[in-house]
């Protein structure tokens, strides 16, 4: 239903489920459990252009501005969440 627990930092705890919001809605999948160490492999439609089209639902929905260097050294969710996270102030 929703993020695993003690996954995530507690600080991260609100955008974690905004984050995990956004991803059901961008994939139509309303079960979809985020973890820190997933992947686009592991998220059936998410290719290189949905990719694009993600990060720019995340930055318009936090308000902020990824810069090209940011986006090429995100691995996993984890990364993105520390990323905004970080971006946010939190």
């Amino acid at each position: 239903m929703s993020l695993q627990p003690g996954k995530f930092s507690p600080d991260t705890e609100e955008l974690q489920r905004v984050l995990l919001d956004i991803f059901r809605e961008f994939f139509d999948d309303e079960d979809l459990i985020l973890r820190p160490e997933m992947t686009a492999r592991d998220i059936d439609g998410w290719d290189s252009l949905a990719n694009v089209r993600l990060l720019l639902t995340i930055e318009r929905k936090y308000q902020i501005k990824f810069s090209a260097s940011e986006i090429g050294g995100l691995e996993n969710v984890g990364d993105l969440l520390q990323l905004i996270a970080r971006k946010r102030g939190i």
